[in-house]
């Protein structure tokens, strides 16, 4: 006997639109940066994530956890970062068995460049196609689905600073 709850007709057709968000939307995004400021999407990430935070240095294992990277894929991609003078690696003073990254100069200056093409390509893609009440339904869709996968995880703090009104910070 099957007990499985399948998925009716309106359910399906919700699933695979998802889906198939989920597996183009990160490659239109990467080949927007990639095309215009030489950076993956998910360099330009990590990037994003130091900008965002004080003095732009985190451990690498906190920053590991805020981009949802294993340390080892972290590693090549700041090393790559590294090798291009956006990200430099040094030791962390608090701990000497940790390492921290911090965004360089030359990595702001790839920020302040990428981001208005980038955030082009979100409005383009997302935001624009959308009419305002569809970004608030969307921020809420999405912070259901993230309570069941990652309630309280690493990456919680990074989708939750811009909740509350605009020019507050939560």
């Amino acid at each position: 006997m099957n007990d499985t709850p399948w998925l009716d007709r309106s359910q399906m057709a919700a699933w695979v639109r998802f889906v198939a968000v989920l597996e183009l939307l990160p490659g239109v995004l990467d080949s927007q940066l990639r095309h215009d400021s030489g950076v993956t999407h998910f360099e330009y990430f990590v990037m994003a994530v130091l900008a965002e935070t004080p003095g732009g240095t985190m451990r690498m294992t906190e920053l590991a956890g805020a981009t949802n990277a294993t340390p080892s894929r972290l590693s090549h991609v700041v090393a790559r970062l590294e090798d291009r003078g956006l990200v430099e690696r040094s030791p962390c003073p608090e701990n000497g068995r940790a390492t921290n990254a911090r965004l360089t100069e030359g990595g702001r200056a790839k920020m302040r460049a990428a981001a208005p093409g980038h955030v082009a390509a979100v409005r383009r893609h997302v935001v624009d196609v959308l009419s305002p009440e569809q970004v608030t339904q969307l921020a809420a869709i999405s912070d259901a689905i993230l309570g069941s996968i990652a309630p309280a995880g690493p990456m919680a703090e990074g989708y939750r600073r811009y909740d509350g009104p605009a020019g507050e910070s939560s």
